[in-house]
């Protein structure tokens, strides 16, 4: 089985990372339970919410993510399993490939270079499941789909839901 995984949000705490970077440049007390079924930026006063977009340009945002729970021993155990590739769309911000790139080799030691896939546009994708936090992404993939939860995907249906890397040891192994 060819299983395509998402980074950000998916094995990647982005989310946490806004709410993180927000709280201490702004001295908010910004948590997670605030946003529930929106983007970090649209939890915050307007003039606050350009500095959150630009997080994921800033140099170092993505090479200090904190990997999400159990994503490391799932996706390891899965790729003994089965033929698995970490795809992400890295092409949006310019320090995104190099520091995903460098955040994979730390945390995901065991996905071969050549498994990694990172690209503009996941539409390109082939195979039999993609995990990912944007319907969007899973509204054209081919195969099946499994929405991971994460607070901004909180009112989103129509695929599949995992809510955690249990979940989807569970469904796939």
């Amino acid at each position: 089985m060819t299983i395509f995984v998402d980074m950000d949000e998916v094995i990647a705490d982005t989310y946490g990372a806004h709410i993180e970077i927000y709280n201490r440049e702004f001295n908010g007390t910004l948590q997670v339970s605030d946003c529930m079924g929106k983007e970090v930026w649209q939890c915050v006063p307007e003039i606050h919410q350009k500095s959150i977009r630009n997080h994921a340009r800033r140099p170092g945002f993505f090479k200090d993510l904190t990997p999400i729970k159990d994503s490391i021993s799932v996706l390891r155990e899965i790729n003994e399993k089965h033929e698995l590739f970490i795809a992400s769309a890295a092409m949006q911000f310019p320090n995104s490939l190099h520091e995903k790139s460098e955040w994979l080799d730390r945390y995901f030691p065991f996905i071969h270079w050549k498994n990694r896939i990172l690209c503009g546009d996941k539409h390109i994708l082939r195979g039999d499941v993609l995990i990912d936090d944007r319907s969007y992404n899973l509204d054209r993939f081919e195969g099946d789909t499994l929405l991971f939860s994460s607070p901004h995907n909180s009112n989103s249906d129509g695929h599949a839901r995992a809510n955690d890397w249990t979940e989807v040891a569970q469904k796939l192994l």
